[in-house]
C-alpha cells in the first residue's frame, strides 16, 4: 500500500513551507518535495511607484535580510540614474565603503542567528531530542554562557545596523548614488572599544569564534553522521573579485563544479541569457538552472556553502586559517555535505567580524563625499544589481519609465536559487530515515526539517503571504484515506 507523508509546516525557517514524502508498497521513498506554499507578490506591489522608493519598499520583503534588499535594490537605482557600481565608475569611495560596513553587519547578526538559535539546538542535544528540550530555552539552560555571548554577537551587529541605516531594523541610508549619513570618528570607537551592555570588537572576534570552536567538537564526535547527512550534489555559484574571492558586495558570478572547474563566468547584467526558470504545480518557488546544461546539472548551489567553495582565499586572517582547515578537509574539491553549511556559516560570522573592525578603523567613513549626482541625460531607465546575501545570491532588476515610475520588477532571491538543492535534500534524508519503514517519529520529521534549516531558507524573500499554522504530518493510503496523523 502506498504512503505519502506530509510535514506542514517546516518549523524553525523564515516562511511557511511543507514537506512530503511519497512511499512506495514497501515503504522505499518513491519522491520527497519541498512546496513552498505561499505566494510573493512584490514584483507587482513595487510597480508604478517611484523608482526612489524600490530600496525602502523592497527590504519590507524580510525582517532578517533587509539588508540585503535594500543593498541591492540601491545598485539598481545607481544604474538608473547613470552612476557606476563602485568607486572607480562613479559611487564615491566612502559611499560603498558604509554600504559594505551595514552589509557585513547583516551578514553577522543573520549568520549568528541562523547558526546559534536554529542549527545548534540539534549540534547540543542531538535530532532525537524533545522538542521541548531543543530549542532557544533549552539553549539558555544548557549553557547560558555561551548564550550571553550570542546575545551580545548579534547586539553588536545589529548597533551596527542601527548605524549605518539609523535603526536596526529597515532603516535607510543608501540612496540613488551614494549613501546620505557618514559615520562620526566618535560612533566608530564607541563600536570598536564597546560600553557597559556593549563588547568590544576584541570580545566580539572572540565570541565570533564560539560558532567554529562548537562546530570542531561536535564534528569531532560525530564525524561520520555529519558527513554523510544528505551529502548531495550541485554546483557552486558566488559573487567573486577579479581574483576568484568572494566579495559580498559586488563582482562576477562565478559556478563552479564538484571538481572546482569554472563552468560560468557571468556578468549577472546578462543573467537573462544564462539562467531560464522552471516551474512545478506544487509549488510557488521557480527552479532557475543555467540554460546550457538544463535543470538537473545546471542547478547551483548558493550561500556559505557554495561561498566557501567557490572563494579561493579569504582577505581576513582569522577566517582564512578556517578556510584553509575547510578546504582541506574534502581534498580541493567542491563540499557537498549539507551540515557542512554550518562550518561555512560560522566561518562567515567571524570573516564578518573582521571585515567590520577594519572599516571602523577606515578614515573613508569620515568623508564628506557621499553622493554622486549625474546629469539628466544620464538616465537610462534599468538597472540589475546583485549582492551576496546572508543566505546566497540575491539579484534585483527594476526598469522605470520617463517619468520614473516603476514599470517591472524581477527578484531571484538565494533561497530560490537553492531549491533545486533543497529538494534534493529533503529526498536524501529521507531515504535514510524511512528507506523500508515510513513510520512517522518525531526524530524523523525533525532530521528533515534540520536539512532544510541548514539552507537556513527565507521563504518570506522567495514568498510572502503572512498566517500561522500547526505542524501537522498525516499519512494517507492509496485510496487517499487518512490512517495516520500526528499535530505539533
Amino acid at each position: 500500500m502506498s504512503r505519502k507523508i506530509v510535514i506542514d509546516p517546516v518549523t524553525r525557517i523564515e516562511g511557511h513551507g511543507k514537506v512530503t514524502v511519497h512511499l512506495d508498497d514497501d515503504g522505499n521513498v518513491e519522491d520527497a518535495r519541498l512546496h513552498v506554499v505561499e505566494f510573493r507578490g512584490y514584483e507587482k506591489f513595487v510597480q508604478g511607484h517611484p523608482f526612489w522608493e524600490a530600496p525602502m519598499l523592497m527590504q519590507r520583503i524580510c525582517g532578517i535580510c533587509f539588508v540585503s534588499h535594500h543593498l541591492c535594490g540601491a545598485k539598481v537605482l545607481d544604474e538608473m540614474i547613470g552612476v557606476g557600481t563602485n568607486s572607480e565608475t562613479g559611487l564615491p569611495r566612502a559611499a560603498e565603503k558604509i554600504r559594505r560596513l551595514g552589509h557585513y553587519a547583516q551578514m553577522l547578526q543573520s549568520h549568528a542567528t541562523a547558526y546559534f538559535y536554529l542549527a545548534v539546538p540539534e549540534m547540543i542535544f542531538g535530532m532525537d531530542a524533545a522538542p521541548a528540550q531543543r530549542n532557544l530555552l533549552g539553549l539558555i539552560e544548557a549553557n547560558p554562557e555561551l548564550m550571553r555571548r550570542v546575545i551580545m554577537l548579534r547586539k553588536w551587529g545589529q548597533e551596527v545596523i542601527k548605524t549605518v541605516f539609523g535603526r536596526r531594523m529597515h532603516g535607510i541610508n543608501a540612496v540613488p548614488g551614494g549613501v546620505d549619513k557618514n559615520l562620526s570618528r566618535a560612533e566608530c570607537d564607541r563600536l570598536l572599544n564597546g560600553e557597559e551592555g556593549l563588547p568590544s570588537i576584541d570580545e566580539v572576534l572572540d565570541y565570533a569564534q564560539d560558532g567554529l570552536r562548537l562546530f570542531y567538537d561536535f564534528h569531532a564526535e560525530n564525524r561520520s553522521e555529519v558527513d554523510r547527512f544528505a551529502n548531495v550534489p550541485a554546483l557552486s555559484m558566488a559573487l567573486t573579485d577579479p581574483d576568484g574571492n568572494v566579495d559580498y558586495y559586488h563582482g562576477t558570478l562565478r559556478v563552479i563544479d564538484e571538481a572546482k572547474h569554472i563552468v560560468r563566468e557571468i556578468d549577472y547584467h546578462d543573467y537573462l541569457d544564462h539562467f531560464s526558470e522552471a516551474v512545478e504545480e506544487w509549488s510557488y518557488m521557480k527552479f532557475p538552472f543555467l540554460k546550457e546544461l538544463g535543470r538537473e546539472q545546471g542547478s547551483v548551489r548558493v550561500g556559505p556553502l557554495a561561498r566557501m567553495n567557490v572563494t579561493n582565499s579569504l582577505p581576513t586572517t582569522r577566517a582564512q586559517d578556517a578556510l584553509e582547515r575547510f578546504q582541506a578537509y574534502t581534498g580541493g574539491a567542491s563540499n557537498n555535505m549539507t551540515l557542512h553549511t554550518n562550518w561555512a556559516r560560522a566561518i562567515e560570522v567571524l570573516h564578518a567580524a573582521e571585515l567590520i573592525e577594519e572599516l571602523l578603523r577606515d578614515p573613508d567613513l569620515q568623508r564628506q563625499d557621499l553622493i554622486t549626482t549625474p546629469g539628466q541625460d544620464a538616465w537610462t531607465g534599468e538597472g540589475i544589481g546583485v549582492i551576496e546575501a546572508p543566505r546566497g545570491t540575491l539579484l534585483h532588476h527594476y526598469r522605470a519609465g520617463p517619468d520614473g515610475d516603476i514599470t517591472f520588477a524581477n527578484l531571484i532571491v538565494a533561497t530560490t536559487h537553492n531549491n533545486q538543492v533543497l529538494n534534493r535534500t529533503v529526498r536524501s534524508v529521507a531515504e535514510d530515515y524511512l528507506v523500508g519503514r515510513g513510520e512517522i517519529t518525531e526524530s524523523m520529521m525533525n532530521a528533515i526539517e534540520v536539512g532544510i534549516r541548514a539552507f537556513d531558507p527565507c521563504l518570506s524573500c522567495a514568498t510572502h503571504a503572512f498566517g500561522q499554522m500547526p505542524l501537522i504530518v498525516t499519512v494517507h493510503d492509496a485510496a487517499g484515506n487518512v490512517i495516520n496523523e500526528r499535530v505539533r
